[in-house]
């Protein structure tokens, strides 16, 4: 699946694996979790209120749209939050997440 965001400069960073769903990615040093994600796939999660797919919308932290979790339960909004190795992230709460 082509993603929707593509590189078109600074192709040669460092690249950094992480986790997002049952998927291994790879991501480059300098980028948002946001910007990893939708380099590899059209969306960061399913709606809340219905059928479409979710890819944030202003993408400076703002709108609410970006927010994915990481495997402890934790909520990060995906535009603003760089981007380290190793990390796991989710499109949808974890199972025991108790919110």
């Amino acid at each position: 699946m082509t993603g929707r965001l593509q590189r078109l400069t600074d192709l040669n960073r460092e690249e950094i694996s992480f986790r997002f769903d049952d998927k291994v990615l790879q991501g480059q040093a300098g980028d948002t979790v946001l910007t990893a994600i939708l380099s590899h796939q059209k969306y960061l999660r399913s709606s809340e209120f219905g059928p479409e797919g979710r890819a944030g919308f202003c993408l400076m932290g703002a709108c609410q749209d970006c927010w994915v979790w990481q495997a402890d339960g934790q909520r990060l909004q995906a535009c603003s939050t760089p981007l380290w190795a190793g990390m796991h992230l989710l499109s949808h709460a974890p199972k025991d997440w108790p919110g």
